[in-house]
């Protein structure tokens, strides 16, 4: 009977049991939270206080601190009581969790100040360190989508991509925010998507990560979405002319966001304090390269060539990419003449040294000409036949070429016909210049009587495409060799474009066309009557080559400069032009009486040929 009772005593408490034991876990619980309190408001005292004011970070750690009670067993170390000890007892370290069970009380930090938040990778970026009221500058070398806006990451568990804030990565413009951020164009330009990301951006003056191709996928995947974060910024494009003004021409939007263009001068006018100037920039870049200090031989030789860059002798060229690596080729040739300063002789070896590993096209090219392949008079006289230049550029090295251009003419109806544009081989601006020679031939030669030329001019063994204007005088000389049946010094070539009054015009890769045709004048010998005729306004342009000097110097070569198809017909041919008189007639012999004669007759040789072809017409 004892027993009995006992039994249905303990089966009562056993019923209360789990009721009692949830009410202790409960007490210890409360218990434990208000210790815990005690511990998480010590340590987040002085964070609340360093961002008192401040209403979303208020906020996150009262969140933090709701969610650190609430979780306190966490941080409890496996076999220790219960009940932590209080604010000094050890603490788990989330640093030593695998289990990812802290990454939730972590912190991301997407931008500050100093190097040290810096995303891993970044390259040539410039930033005030921690602590400067400085703004940041940063410069994105390769500004793909996620290297502007930011990227969420991803990793791999049990087969799936999984992701949380902790992998949500920043881009430039969270760097740069408050600052400067400078993007190359075309490098932006040829990145998807980033071009019109980096505008929307701009436009709504806030930055938002966003995954590539997320638009555009048929598919949707659950993934973070951080807020947008107000922007602050200045982004400074830079690039080529050509692409600014393709962007400010085709994309509406350019000139609205990038309201202000700068666009810089590759050229410095060449004074005395700017030789001066560039002198001692030469200098810091020996001794910021490491490299021999240069004598004023040296100096003298770097300052020439960047003035041949510059395609100008009274300006200097301030791309210093090629005047450097100059300096540093020719201190690897003091290095190997062992000596210990640059002169002069070295930077003249390293000139000739890049030209010589540039120039096997040239010189097959030249080889080509001296063994009469390609035929190229240099002495003697002939009629209708002259030499012209062009200039051949491959990628950064350029030569000039010499061509025979010939003018056969006779008996038709006023037009000079451009065999090069009846084949199609001719560009519109050579078209262009063929045709200004007809103006001038008939407004000089044709005033009163019908234009009765025909003519044809063609530059002979000529494979390939032909454009540009610069030997429309070289043209008109052969047309008016042609047609006065004098003949022309072979001796010579001519380069210059004409215009409808005779006057020579400018053109460009003078020097390079003056020392292809020296270069084939010294393979077979150089007479003192060879020379090139140049346009007046390209003197300024001269920078040649020190052996093209010295042999003009010396009277081996000459160089004239004409500034009208009178003065170049009388080098070229040894006779007078002549100019019109009193009764509007030319002297009787010269070049331009002969070619009048010849003109006028051919429309009486057409007259005559017309009417005697109309009386032997049948009468109806």
């Amino acid at each position: 009977e004892t027993i009995g009772e006992l039994q249905k005593e303990l089966a009562v408490i056993m019923e209360d049991l789990p009721k009692l034991n949830q009410e202790r876990r409960d007490r210890i619980r409360d218990y434990n939270k208000e210790l815990a309190a005690v511990a998480v408001n010590q340590a987040l005292r002085d964070v609340e206080q360093a961002f008192y004011g401040t209403e979303p970070v208020q906020a996150y750690l009262e969140s933090a601190r709701k969610d650190l009670i609430h979780n306190i067993e966490m941080f409890v170390p496996s076999g220790a009581p219960e009940a932590p000890a209080g604010p000094g007892a050890p603490q788990a370290s989330p640093e030593n969790q695998d289990d990812g069970r802290f990454r939730r009380y972590q912190v991301n930090i997407i931008a500050g100040d100093g190097a040290d938040v810096a995303a891993e990778g970044d390259i040539g970026e410039s930033r005030p360190g921690a602590g400067s009221t400085g703004a940041p500058v940063v410069y994105e070398d390769y500004p793909t989508l996620g290297n502007l806006v930011g990227r969420i990451e991803h990793r791999a568990q049990m087969g799936a991509l999984m992701t949380d804030f902790t992998l949500i990565k920043p881009g430039a413009l969270h760097r740069a925010n408050g600052g400067y951020l400078l993007l190359e164009a075309r490098k932006l330009l040829t990145e998807p998507y980033a071009w019109e990301a980096l505008k929307r951006v701009l436009r709504s003056a806030c930055v938002k990560i966003e995954a590539p191709g997320a638009a555009a996928s048929p598919m949707t995947t659950t993934t973070l979405e951080p807020e947008p974060i107000p922007l602050d910024i200045k982004v400074v494009l830079f690039g080529d002319r050509g692409l600014y003004y393709q962007l400010a021409g085709l994309d509406p939007d350019f000139s609205d966001l990038f309201k202000v263009a700068a666009d810089f001068e590759e050229v410095l006018e060449r004074e005395e304090d700017v030789d001066l100037l560039y002198a001692r920039l030469i200098g810091s870049v020996a001794r910021r390269e490491d490299i021999r200090p240069l004598d004023a031989s040296a100096v003298a030789e770097v300052i020439d060539h960047s003035a041949r860059l510059s395609g100008s002798s009274d300006k200097l060229s301030v791309r210093m990419s090629p005047v450097v690596d100059l300096i540093r080729e020719a201190d690897f040739w003091a290095a190997e003449d062992g000596d210990e300063v640059l002169s002069a002789d070295h930077i003249e070896k390293a000139l000739d040294q890049q030209d010589r590993r540039l120039s096997r096209i040239r010189e097959r090219s030249y080889e080509t000409i001296t063994e009469d392949t390609i035929l190229i008079d240099t002495d003697g006289a002939r009629v209708g036949q002259i030499n012209g230049l062009s200039v051949l550029q491959l990628g950064g090295f350029s030569f000039g070429k010499p061509t025979r251009i010939t003018a056969r003419v006779g008996m038709g109806s006023g037009k000079v016909v451009d065999i090069e544009r009846e084949v199609e081989l001719g560009g519109p601006l050579h078209t262009k210049g063929v045709l200004i020679l007809s103006g001038f031939l008939a407004a000089r030669f044709a005033q009163d009587f019908p234009m009765s030329l025909a003519a044809t001019l063609v530059f002979e063994q000529s494979y390939g495409g032909v454009d540009g204007d610069s030997a429309s005088s070289t043209e008109l000389y052969a047309l008016l060799s042609a047609l006065a049946d004098v003949p022309i010094k072979q001796g010579l070539a001519v380069t210059g474009s004409v215009n409808q009054y005779g006057e020579i015009q400018a053109i460009g890769g003078v020097n390079e066309k003056i020392e292809g045709f020296f270069e084939i004048c010294k393979e077979r010998g150089l007479t003192g009557d060879q020379g090139v005729l140049i346009p007046p306004a390209n003197v300024r342009n001269l920078m040649l080559k020190p052996e093209v000097v010295d042999a003009a110097r010396d009277g081996r070569f000459r160089i004239f400069s004409v500034k009208t198809i009178d003065e170049g017909i009388e080098i070229l041919t040894g006779m007078p032009a002549g100019a019109r008189a009193g009764d509007e007639r030319y002297p009787e012999g010269s070049i331009n009486d002969r070619v009048e004669r010849r003109i006028r007759g051919f429309a009486e040789a057409r007259r005559n040929f017309q009417r005697g072809t109309d009386q032997d017409m049948p009468v109806a």
